[in-house]
């Protein structure tokens, strides 16, 4: 499938995805939305093992295409307006920050410059986080006088803690690469010029794992935020007892037996 708003191409079980409207800062306009969702949709394909979210020029992402809002607010009157931005934002969650969140395969956000609002929510979404040198965190919801969106409201405390996520909403200041590592909202920091080569050697190790195991075990990390233990411990059985019918777990037991490196198919 062709795109027109991202880059989208696969090499040795590796999905990467580039958002690429560098001129607008690869901010989310509706065709943008449509766009990653289809992707996102092609790398549920068995041949996908691991996913890499990215941008093109100065931006990873600036959230949502304010440029939109601006012209639809100047056509609507309030109300109309108003369900625009809602649907907008059930929208985004729906086809992108759910499917993202919950596609059953590691995922590596590659964070290069700057990363706003929804864009945020984009890099959350991800189970892993590179950051450029020179990337930076912003909030900027408070500049439009809006709330956030995009799972920042949901992920961002449960990484980084609720204080410092008032903080950077009501302060609305940028975070850089190394504060972002210090506070846990990324994994890894690298020089830019290694940002995407490092983003895809993690994937390609990741694409080699068992990649069932892998997307049950962030399943089984997001349902621990609403279980009980006793409740959770019965899903964590579970799980493990499923994952012993695959191929993997067979492999896993075989190659530990005869002291060997596992050769995981990702069945």
């Amino acid at each position: 499938m062709s795109y027109e708003t991202l880059l989208y191409q696969v090499a040795d079980g590796v999905a990467t995805i580039t958002l690429n409207r560098p001129a607008a800062f690869n901010s989310l306009s509706p065709a943008a939305e449509q766009e990653l969702s289809q992707a996102l949709g092609e790398c549920r394909a068995p041949a996908v093992r691991a996913v890499v979210l990215t941008g093109s020029g100065r931006a990873f992402c600036a959230g949502a295409d304010v440029k939109e809002f601006s012209q639809a607010q100047g056509t609507q009157g309030k109300l109309e307006f108003a369900a625009y931005v809602r649907e907008y934002a059930h929208r985004l969650h729906r086809d992108i920050v759910l499917p993202l969140a919950a596609l059953a395969k590691p995922t590596v956000a590659a964070v290069n410059g700057v990363a706003a609002g929804a864009g945020i929510g984009l890099a959350l979404a991800c189970d892993l986080r590179i950051a450029a040198e020179d990337a930076r965190f912003v909030m900027a919801y408070s500049n439009i006088g809006a709330t956030g969106d995009a799972s920042t409201t949901y992920l961002l405390p449960r990484l980084i803690g609720q204080g410092r996520t008032m903080e950077l909403y009501l302060l609305n200041e940028p975070l850089d690469a190394p504060k972002a590592l210090r506070w846990g909202l990324v994994n890894q920091v690298v020089a830019p010029a290694e940002l995407v080569k490092r983003a895809q050697e993690v994937a390609a190790k990741l694409a080699q794992g068992p990649t069932a195991a892998y997307g049950r075990m962030r399943a089984l990390l997001s349902a621990s935020w609403q279980s009980s233990l006793e409740t959770h411990l019965g899903s964590e059985a579970h799980a493990i007892g499923d994952m012993a019918a695959t191929h993997d777990f067979e492999e896993g037991i075989r190659a530990f037996a005869e002291k060997r490196a596992p050769r995981f198919t990702g069945d």
